[in-house]
Formats: structure tokens, sequence, C-alpha cells
């Protein structure tokens, strides 16, 4: 059995049917936890009582930003519907078209959606667009295509990125990577991959049961302390890296 590989062909239209398919059950049977629950919270706390104007881009029903003065942008009408109810604002929208005016936030996150989106240029792009000069943009992205799992193809993701490349890539776009922490909770068992996605395919409502009171909770409880370094730090074995970047437009390269 060959070993899966990246879905870089995949079209926007694919992946927001795969995203869509995945996210919209879980977030519809699941419960909204709040950004103080994650590990992600002492790491983000300060900026964001210092940044009146922030925007968080999918954040789904697991924000990583204050639910109170944080704009909330997200594809999935379930999350949204629950984002409402608990008093954020909230719109519809995706990365690539951000319902948003340009230099309008001085703190953005979008974690988790870099390496769903097929142009991801262009998803860089708007996050420039609505980012002021000097903001904290705060992005994760998966390590390594030869790290590729079926897991990354039942989720939806499109790319595994290596650590020059995102580098790279950010920098096009004005973002300078001041600090990074490992993050990512990916399960190492590969047989326990197996046997989770089975569950979601085909006995889905038991899934989410299990996933919402107990895998979830577990997870939680289990998160390890995440610590800034400075730029990428060893990616060496890194599945996944929060990246904590500086949106300065006058760096920009030349093309």
């Amino acid at each position: 059995m060959s070993q899966p590989r990246p879905a870089e062909s995949r079209s926007d239209a694919e992946l927001i049917r795969t995203n869509r398919g995945f996210y919209e059950s879980l977030w519809s049977q699941a419960k909204l936890i709040g950004p103080e629950r994650f590990n992600t919270w002492p790491l983000l706390r300060e900026l964001a009582a210092a940044a009146p104007r922030r925007l968080e881009v999918a954040p789904g029903l697991r924000p990583r930003l204050p639910l109170d003065g944080t704009c909330f942008v997200d594809l999935s009408r379930a999350a949204l519907r629950r984002l409402h109810a608990s008093g954020a604002h909230a719109v519809h929208g995706m990365i690539g078209a951000l319902p948003c005016a340009d230099a309008s936030f001085e703190l953005i996150c979008a974690l988790d959606i870099l390496e769903h989106v097929a142009d991801d240029d262009s998803a860089l792009a708007e996050l420039a667009r609505v980012a002021t000069p000097g903001a904290s943009v705060l992005l994760s992205v998966p390590l390594h295509p030869a790290a590729w799992t079926a897991f990354d193809d039942f989720v939806g993701h499109c790319r595994r990125y290596e650590p020059a490349q995102i580098i790279a890539r950010m920098a096009q776009h004005g973002f300078v990577i001041e600090q990074s922490a490992v993050y990512g909770m990916q399960p190492k068992s590969s047989r326990l991959l197996d046997l989770g996605q089975w569950y979601l395919t085909h006995k889905r409502e038991r899934a989410m049961w299990w996933y919402n009171r107990v895998f979830m909770p577990l997870g939680l409880h289990f998160q390890k302390p995440l610590r800034w370094r400075d730029g990428l730090g060893d990616t060496r074995d890194v599945d996944e890296l929060l990246l904590r970047c500086r949106f300065r437009p006058g760096a920009m390269p030349s093309r």
C-alpha cells in the first residue's frame, strides 16, 4: 500500500466540501469551549488585552481569542449559531475572501486553517489586507510533507509545509516570523487514527458522543504547556507549529 501524499491538486470546491462535511457535523454536535481552557491562552492573553481590534478566522467552537470584542469569521453555520448564542460577533466567510475592511485589526488569529485552503497565497494576502501595519498574526501550520498521513486527507488538509517554505511564503506577504511554539495534538498511533476515522465515517453520531464527552475533555486535561522560542527553532520531529508573526508591509520582498 502506497504512502498517502499531500493533495496540492485539490480544487477549492473539493476542499470546501471535505471541510464542510467534517466540521459542520463536528460543530453541530459540539459545545463551545472558551479560550481560557486551551494551552494557547497563556501565550495569547496579553496579546489580546493589548489589541482592542481583533479577528479570529475559522475558530469553529474552539476560539482562542476572547469572545467579547473579537470578530469571528467562519464557514460553518452551526459554529456561527453557537458563537452568536454566546454573545460573540461572528460572521459567515472564508479566509480567501474576508468580509472585513482593509487595515482593520491589530491582532489576527488563524489556527489550523492555512493547510485547508487550495490557494494559501490568496489566504495570506487577505490576512495582510485586513491587518494594520505592525499587527500580530498568529498562525499554525503542519510541517514536513513526508509526514503526511491518511488523517491529513480525512480532515481536509491540502498540504504540509517544509520549514524553509513557510518562512518564504510568509515573507512574500510581509509577515515576519518572530516566535514559534511546538503545537498540535494529532494521535501518534496509526491504528487509533484508522479506528477513529472508521467510526466518524460509519458511526458518526456515536463517534461524536465519545469525542465531545471523553476524548476532548481528556485532551484538554493533558495539554502540555506551550512556550515561545525565537524564530522556528528546531523543527526536527515537530508535527505542527504555532507561529507568532509581525506584519511589516515594508519588509515585503520585490517580485
